[in-house]
């Protein structure tokens, strides 16, 4: 089978075992069948839920419109990336690194938080990434989600005056993800008045 037929079989999202089953071939030959088109560009890797790993497969790539949206962001500069069917674009400006952490954190979703996690390492102003946390009123959130990051990664260092600002921001909702708590970070939990969403394990996919 010619692999433009084989990308028509396999459009949308795949994972090997899917894909497998659908070309009725081992899943070894599946991921060396995935890798050839790749290599024609006509896969987009990424993670799915329980760090399965997911294969976006187009037979042709449609024009995009507007600036990148959060989930480009995200798998451009985090280690940890997306995959959804949703799609996220931006009509009338261009999104910052900074902006993209905050509309991740508004979001409440686990996975899309845990790989924003990874855009802390790309801030180019904090006072940017304050004026937009302020806008939201998740100051404390998103402080204290940068000293989780600070755990599991090299992130650039928050200047003083950040951070002093970031603490003293009200919060209506002390939850980043509704009845999630954190087992290992009480420590960042006492200091932000936050509870923060994620345990050590959670930040293993940041080491793989």
């Amino acid at each position: 089978m010619e692999l433009n037929e084989i990308a028509k079989t396999l459009e949308g999202l795949q994972t090997a075992d899917t894909a497998a089953k659908k070309l009725n071939i081992s899943k070894r030959t599946a991921i060396n069948v995935i890798w050839k088109l790749r290599k024609k560009g006509l896969v987009e890797t990424g993670y799915g839920k329980r760090k399965i790993r997911m294969y976006r497969i187009s037979i042709l790539k449609k024009p995009d419109i507007g600036f990148k949206g959060l989930y480009d962001i995200i798998n451009e500069n985090s280690k940890v990336k997306l995959f959804t069917k949703q799609q996220h674009r931006i009509h009338d400006h261009k999104l910052t690194i900074e902006e993209a952490i905050v509309i991740a954190v508004k979001g409440c979703d686990f996975r899309t938080i845990l790989a924003a996690l990874g855009l802390f390492n790309k801030i180019k102003s904090w006072p940017r990434l304050l004026k937009f946390a302020k806008r939201e009123g998740i100051t404390r959130k998103i402080g204290a989600l940068y000293n989780v990051a600070r755990t599991a990664i090299r992130v650039k260092r928050m200047d003083q005056r950040t951070r002093k600002a970031l603490l003293k921001g009200g919060i209506k909702d002390k939850y980043i993800i509704k009845k999630i708590r954190s087992n290992d970070f009480k420590y960042i939990e006492r200091e932000w008045n936050v509870f923060i969403p994620f345990n050590k394990a959670d930040l293993e996919a940041y080491k793989e």
